[in-house]
């Protein structure tokens, strides 16, 4: 029996291999009547009633493709930790380790292993004097990012910061009076609109692709941040990190994701919109640090059923199913069952649009949220907390930075966690990058309590103590229910 073959969302992994093809394209005249072509077939296509204008895209292929670089990476990779045969003493095989010089390690977990891996993507300058946007994907695990430009000149880059929960990273290389792409503004996108991608699809450098904005605002499995605009140009592994282009020459979006069976393009691409991604731009840049908004609820999507059951004209708006103890929503009176129908003004048509609403918003920021409730709509106003992210630094970013950089992406305790945790206080390690922490043994779910014998109850302190440390910095971890010391390497 054939099984239904599995639909997946796939972020664009940076392309490791080449691939070749070729496609038969139809053309056809595109008349107001479906009548047989009479007498001279080229001169019936040209006449006025059947005349097709397309846009042309060479301006833009010549005008911004020198913009666009291609991005090489190299890092390592952990291999699995497997689980050693236990022989036992009387074991035959015992003896054979013994005699060829090799332990034998009773069931013990042998050493956790390291492989070389590379991989290409894409990016685009963004500033004259060498700021290139790409997907946070594209150089999560990097220890070393190469970029080319078009003229063939190779630059190491540094990874000023990457934002994992948008998928954007922020590089720089030294290089000056470098070409720009124009930025555009997503917001004004339509749906239907000619859109081009300039990118290197399985390294194939600079290669330029067309197609249409398929729909906006389209949240994504795990990506609740982005309302990405949906595009059928054509986009593959490599095209990760390049810029989407409209028939103005403006960058709307960086290309980020496919929807594939294969792993291949199958007519689906996601772009995330250059408005989020020059916000993120900006914020690391200037602080090293990407701040969200948190509202304190968790919303469900409303259906014909619900929005009967609330009196509601139709399904629009975002159900409120929880409220956080002590959030700006439940400081507010917001309570299950609202639903929530605008926020700072702005309507809510599906649920998945109040999270990318709410994490644009500055902590702090006064907001207007647009409830209904028993029948009536109420206004209420509150101020923003700020959500725990997992954005990665300059400052945390790993050992290709600069030495001293720890490699962690780290967030304070959550309330419910503090109890589970010796003196109430730490850093729990969320990621692990190619840094010397995970050379070290750090792992992610550990707890960072101290760092040279001082208290940690923030990121800031834990740079403080980094700042400090000498080339070892010995840090205080509680894993489960234990508790050691990881002496770390840092310069």
């Amino acid at each position: 029996m054939n099984s239904a073959p599995r639909k997946m969302v796939l972020s664009l992994a940076v392309a490791a291999a080449f691939a070749g093809g070729y496609a038969l394209h139809d053309q056809a005249g595109i008349g107001a009547h479906a009548a047989p072509v009479v007498g001279n077939p080229v001169a019936a296509m040209e006449s006025p009633a059947s005349a097709v204008s397309l846009p042309g895209f060479t301006t833009i292929a010549a005008s911004q493709g020198p913009a666009v670089v291609n991005i090489s990476v190299a890092g390592t990779m952990k291999t699995a930790t497997q689980e050693a045969p236990d022989f036992g003493p009387d074991n035959p095989l015992s003896e054979f380790f013994r005699r060829f010089g090799m332990p034998d390690l009773h069931g013990r977990a042998g050493p956790m292993g390291r492989v070389p891996t590379h991989g290409l993507g894409s990016g685009f300058i963004v500033t004259p004097d060498g700021v290139i946007l790409t997907n946070a994907h594209v150089v999560a695990d990097a220890d070393e990012v190469t970029v080319k430009l078009t003229d063939k000149r190779e630059f190491k880059a540094k990874v000023v910061g990457i934002d994992k929960q948008t998928d954007v990273a922020v590089l720089r290389i030294d290089a000056k009076n470098l070409p720009i792409v124009k930025i555009g503004d997503s917001a004004k996108a339509r749906v239907g609109e000619w859109v081009v991608a300039i990118g290197s699809p399985f390294g194939f450098e600079n290669s330029v692709t067309a197609g249409i904005i398929s729909a906006k605002s389209r949240t994504l499995p795990d990506e609740g941040y982005v309302p990405f605009m949906q595009t059928d140009v054509a986009v593959n592994p490599g095209n990760s990190g390049g810029p989407l282009i409209n028939a103005s020459g403006e960058v709307i979006g960086i290309n980020s994701q496919i929807y594939s069976q294969s792993g291949g393009y199958q007519g689906l691409s996601f772009a995330i919109p250059i408005d989020v991604a020059m916000n993120v731009e900006e914020q690391l840049l200037a602080h090293g640090k990407v701040s969200r908004g948190r509202l304190g609820v968790t919303v469900q999507e409303i259906d014909q059923g619900l929005a009967d059951s609330f009196g509601l004209d139709k399904p629009h708006g975002a159900l409120v199913d929880s409220v956080d103890a002590g959030s700006p929503a439940a400081k507010a009176g917001i309570v299950a069952g609202d639903v929530i129908l605008k926020f700072n003004g702005k309507e809510i048509s599906r649920s998945s649009e109040l999270p990318a609403m709410v994490g644009g918003a500055a902590p702090g920021s006064k907001a207007t949220v647009e409830i209904w409730r028993k029948g009536g709509t109420k206004e209420l106003t509150l101020a923003l907390a700020e959500m725990n992210g997992a954005t990665v630094a300059a400052d945390e970013a790993g050992a290709h930075e600069s030495a001293g950089k720890l490699g962690l992406a780290l967030r304070p305790l959550a309330p419910e966690e503090r109890p589970q945790v010796a003196g109430g206080s730490g850093l729990v390690v969320e990621e692990v990058g190619n840094g010397p922490a995970a050379r070290a043994g750090i792992e992610v779910g550990d707890v960072i309590l101290s760092a040279n014998g001082e208290r940690v109850t923030s990121i800031a302190q834990l740079r403080s103590q980094l700042g400090h440390a000498g080339k070892r910095i010995a840090l205080l971890v509680q894993r489960g229910e234990r508790r050691l010391f990881v002496p770390v390497t840092v310069g």
